[in-house]
């Protein structure tokens, strides 16, 4: 698929100038070959060595972005079936539908509710992307309002779905401007749906019976000169889905099958009678290998958990998943509130603030980067260590928060409090439990 390290090399201009953050050109090609580095980071590198390596590093899933602003994403852009041989780049946009018969009082009602769904996780702001807007009458210029309404008055991009050619006209008239997916050039339009796309520089989805159709259209599409499609197999029966998903995928990676190598789109809100049946259906979709899912509606509980999941399999495993350092307030602490250190690894972040938070004391947390490790595996690989937290406490500022000098470090790296007392003189250095469900009645003990 990709160009080796050598191969890179051979077109680079072998200056040797350092302007890409390496000392060689031939580190800088085997970071290229290994996906760390950017060809834009060489400033030498001729046109012609650009359009070969460009077209050569492409990932034989095209990437698309789709919308703009605060909410703009990318879907695909993959390079493996399994997460575990490398990693996922691009995580699946989650819709909505909303009908253009919606009169705008609760087009605007339903949209501020929806923007509301955002939820904090591992220091991210965990939220769905997309709106998808229905021609559910032939109205065009109701289309065309609603279109208008969402893509100015709201941050959410823009799947607009009709199969009438003048109402799509109108609304990217009045919408081209967040970028909306098309959708969807059929064997009935193909023609004018790309022309459409071409000329209004916006990605398109294409929809076939079968996977063989898809074939068909997306050829004819980039024959055209259409680059950024995304594709619907057309299939609404689960298990015929999971299986498209999968061959598309497949043929994309295995079998280098290019007019395969686009994301995909596909419809839950189509296949089963409620939220909760679409949601399951949604949470198979994020792991296999769905582009974009459209559900019917955004709720709370059905949103959040498809989220989570989204953030877990779009993480890279070669990383864990980490909090940002620093000092984190639980219940509204003040000036004589305790303070506790733990590392940044976000599973042990999200035990630990979640009993203090259960133990109704308010608390400093302080969280020192670890790179992600426990603090077990942070104290035994020496980056837990007494002098490591000590420097910690000196920078992080939480002197200037709190009245006294005492800090309560984790029960399982007891042994470094030695070593903290003669770095900090000052601190009165104090064990907690060795299990974070301890922490609670450590805490209420401690504040009698």
């Amino acid at each position: 698929m990709g160009l080796t390290g050598i191969q890179i090399f051979k077109l680079l201009p072998k200056t040797n100038c350092g302007e890409c953050g390496v000392p060689t050109c031939l580190a800088f090609a085997m970071n290229l070959a290994a996906g760390k580095a950017e060809l834009d980071s060489c400033p030498d590198v001729s046109d012609e060595a650009r359009e070969q390596l460009a077209e050569a590093s492409a990932p034989p899933i095209r990437p698309v972005a789709i919308g703009a602003g605060g909410r703009a994403f990318k879907t695909g852009g993959e390079t493996v079936m399994f997460r575990h041989e490398k990693t996922f780049y691009n995580p699946t946009g989650l819709a909505a539908v909303i009908a253009s018969d919606m009169d705008a009082g609760a087009l605007d009602t339903k949209l501020k509710e929806w923007n509301a769904l955002q939820f904090e996780r591992v220091g991210l702001n965990l939220r769905p992307e997309l709106v998808a807007l229905k021609d559910v009458n032939g109205d065009g210029a109701a289309f065309a309002a609603a279109a208008k309404k969402i893509a100015s008055e709201s941050e959410f991009g823009l799947v607009l779905m009709t199969d009438k050619m003048d109402a799509m006209k109108a609304a990217v008239d009045v919408s081209a401007f967040k970028k909306p997916l098309l959708y969807a050039a059929t064997a009935d339009n193909v023609e004018e749906m790309g022309n459409l796309a071409k000329e209004s520089g916006l990605p398109l989805a294409v929809k076939g019976a079968n996977i063989d159709d898809v074939i068909a259209l997306s050829d004819k599409l980039t024959g055209m000169g259409l680059k950024d499609l995304v594709i619907d197999s057309g299939a609404r029966e689960i298990k015929q889905l999971f299986q498209d998903q999968v061959a598309i995928r497949r043929g994309a990676l295995k079998g280098g099958n290019k007019s395969l190598g686009f994301p995909t789109i596909t419809f839950p809100c189509e296949m089963a009678g409620n939220l909760d049946m679409e949601t399951v259906i949604a949470s198979m979709l994020i792991a296999k290998y769905a582009g974009i899912v459209v559900l019917s509606d955004f709720e709370s509980e059905s949103l959040f958990p498809l989220l989570l999941e989204r953030l877990n399999i779009f993480t890279d495993p070669q990383r864990p998943m980490t909090v940002t350092q620093g000092i984190y307030e639980i219940g509204n602490p003040d000036e004589n509130s305790p303070v506790l250190v733990t590392t940044n690894f976000s599973l042990t972040y999200f035990i630990v603030s979640g009993e203090i938070e259960g133990s109704r004391v308010p608390s400093w947390l302080l969280i020192m980067d670890t790179e992600g490790l426990s603090v077990m595996t942070a104290w035994a690989a020496g980056k837990f260590a007494g002098d490591a937290v000590a420097m910690f406490i000196k920078k992080c500022g939480i002197t200037d928060k709190v009245a006294h000098k005492e800090l309560i470090i984790p029960g399982y790296a007891a042994s470094i409090s030695g070593e903290m007392e003669e770095d900090l003189p000052d601190w009165k250095i104090t064990i907690g439990p060795r299990d974070a469900s301890l922490i609670p009645k450590f805490l209420k003990d401690r504040a009698k």
